[in-house]
Parts: structure tokens; C-alpha cells; sequence
């Protein structure tokens, strides 16, 4: 069997093409600190709050990146990171 690049980039060490796999601990974190930022508007609650997405996001940004299954999970590891960056520069 060939190694396409389409291979590479989309399936993992199984043979299963990955794009989107079920949330792991930091995006739920992620997703559960971003949620309540919206009813916590202002004060040093929001401030942790916004700490601890900005933190989570930043940690599965980073696992993406070094651990991802494929190369496109690899890649949105990066683009994730690089654009959590930006938004807090």
C-alpha cells in the first residue's frame, strides 16, 4: 500500500481518517471557563476566568501540536496556538 500525502495528513497510525475526536480535559476547560466569562462580565472572577481559558486553550494548542494523531491535527494544534497568542498581544 502507498503512503499518499493525503494519508499523512488524514489518518492516523490505525489507517482511521481524524479530523475531529471528542474532546479531551483542557478543551472542556476551555469551553466551560469561556462559558461562564459570559455571565461573569467584569471583576478579578472574570480575570481568572479569562486566565484559565486562555491557559487550558493554550495547553491543548500545545499537545495538538507535539501529540497530534496526524498532520492536520498537528497543524490545527499550531494555528490554534499561534491565534491564541495574537489575541491576547
Amino acid at each position: 500500500m502507498t503512503n499518499t500525502a493525503f494519508d499523512q495528513i488524514f489518518r492516523d497510525s490505525n489507517g482511521e481518517i481524524v479530523i475531529a475526536q471528542p474532546p479531551n480535559l483542557p478543551l472542556i476547560v476551555t469551553i466551560a471557563a469561556s462559558v461562564l466569562k459570559l455571565l461573569f462580565t467584569t471583576g478579578n472572577i472574570y480575570t481568572g476566568l479569562d486566565l484559565i481559558a486562555f491557559g487550558s486553550l493554550f495547553t491543548w494548542a500545545w499537545e495538538e501540536l507535539f501529540q497530534g494523531v496526524n498532520y492536520f491535527r498537528r497543524a490545527l494544534g499550531f494555528c490554534v496556538l499561534v491565534a491564541a497568542i495574537a489575541s491576547k498581544i
